[in-house]
């Protein structure tokens, strides 16, 4: 017989005289003559009950199920007589395929997310780790979904490069060398190689050939850094325009988050409703607005005076040509908009080479996509089309036009204005689950110190 899923079991509505399910099982309690067995198979949020009578020839070895144990039951689906849900499995066979001790760690108890982090293999069992990487797994869907049906191609960039799109120097180095060995001639490549901090600047090229095209996929950053919104390994979905500018650039990336949040909304919400039970009271009301409204748009320099005219004691002063920091960014989407701010034209001073020069000379076409909560979740901008412009650009920045060669070159074969963004993959499992800290978005986090699992 073949294994049906909980998750169709209890979809299908129907009454079955003979299904085989498979799961593990989460609680137990006996009583005289038979057992009611809750079992989980990942595949929803629900658990399906089972009774187990003491008719069973294992009955005794069912009694002695402990939480955690695999068993694969077959049996009828009927109605329920008890309360708290509608469907019961009654058991004509009960197998045991792997037994748990009493040790397991995930029993009844709550435990804290920095308990389950030291566990990062078992804690997908626990209901919230399990919504969490379900919904990770819908989104997923959601992104090819979007870009496909708009006629965007998706490409591969590589995940090893020569050079650093961001210009911040913060990447891991790639090596076949020997520790103490200096002569990066002898080195696999030849040269410096490093793990992807981005995969724009090859996804341009494809996009100067394709029109539009988009890379999903993982990215690396070597910072020292413990914070909750920052790892060393994540994922950036990463579309590229070719024959765009900047407003069209805003558009899509606000359709983006609008498609992407009301798909979780309706494909997801038993797990959606369980973030919005326990972690975020506001989570429900929140990701109705962000698939609904329409995005504020403010320049940075008027963003910068909202700012200082607040007289919020921010920890971080306010002047013209900062970087603006998470509590600047949540005041504006939280307080001051009361909703998505996408803020444009930043100081070219701190923001990289590549992104187009305005007319002042002073700010590029750029922007950032603002939500409560988070502070930035997608990062964009007009790419810099002009070949002296660009070149200019990188000499002021002390880039070397050797190894970007072939970026700059592309500037000079029948170059056009395009666009682009990043969307940080794990920031939006963030926003739509009201998770705090990245750790707990990703099944095996990497950050200063961990890499165990």
């Amino acid at each position: 017989m073949q294994r049906i899923k909980i998750h169709s079991l209890l979809k299908s509505g129907a009454q079955n005289d003979s299904v085989l399910v498979k799961a593990w099982v989460r609680t137990k309690r006996d009583a005289k003559g038979f057992s009611f067995i809750e079992l989980n198979d990942g595949s929803c949020l629900a658990n399906l009950q089972v009774l187990a009578d003491e008719h069973l020839p294992n009955y005794e070895e069912i009694r002695k199920l402990t939480t955690g144990s695999a068993v694969a039951v077959q049996g009828r689906l009927v109605p329920s007589q008890g309360q708290g849900q509608q469907w019961e499995l009654q058991a004509a066979q009960v197998t045991v395929i792997g037994s748990a001790p009493e040790a397991y760690p995930l029993q009844k108890k709550r435990h804290t997310d920095e308990f389950l982090r030291t566990i990062a293999h078992l804690r997908p069992r626990t209901n919230k780790y399990g919504a969490a990487f379900r919904i990770r797994s819908e989104l997923a869907f959601a992104v090819h979904r979007f870009f496909q049906e708009r006629g965007f191609r998706y490409i591969h960039t590589p995940i090893l490069t020569a050079s650093d799109c961001e210009g911040a120097g913060e990447m891991f180095r790639v090596t076949t060398l020997p520790p103490g060995t200096h002569k990066i001639e002898e080195d696999f490549f030849g040269v410096e190689a490093n793990l992807t901090v981005s995969g724009q600047l090859e996804a341009e090229m494809l996009a100067l050939a394709l029109g539009d095209v988009y890379t999903f996929g993982p990215t690396f950053r070597a910072e020292n850094s413990n914070t909750r919104r920052h790892a060393a390994e994540f994922w950036m979905i990463e579309p590229e325009m070719a024959f765009c500018d900047l407003q069209e650039d805003m558009a899509l990336a606000e359709e983006l988050i609008h498609f992407l949040t009301g798909h979780v909304l309706q494909h997801c919400a038993d797990d959606v409703n369980l973030f919005g039970r326990f972690v975020d009271k506001n989570l429900l009301p929140q990701l109705e607005l962000l698939a609904q409204a329409q995005f504020s748009r403010v320049p940075y320099a008027e963003a910068v005076e909202i700012l200082e005219r607040s007289k919020q004691p921010f920890e971080y002063p306010v002047t013209f040509g900062i970087d603006l920091q998470s509590e600047h960014e949540r005041y504006l989407t939280e307080q001051h908009f009361k909703k998505p701010v996408i803020v444009y034209d930043f100081p070219k001073t701190i923001k990289p080479f590549y992104m187009r020069l305005n007319d002042d000379g002073k700010t590029v076409a750029s922007m950032d996509v603002l939500v409560a909560g988070i502070g930035e979740i997608i990062g964009g901008s007009q790419r810099e089309e002009r070949y002296g412009v660009l070149a200019e650009r990188m000499a002021q920045m002390k880039l070397s036009k050797e190894k970007y060669w072939w970026y700059l070159e592309s500037r000079q074969y029948g170059s056009v204005p395009h666009s682009g963004f990043g969307l940080g993959f794990e920031r939006l499992i963030m926003m739509v689950t009201g998770i705090t800290n990245i750790r707990d978005v990703i099944p095996f986090p990497r950050t200063p110190k961990s890499i165990e699992f």
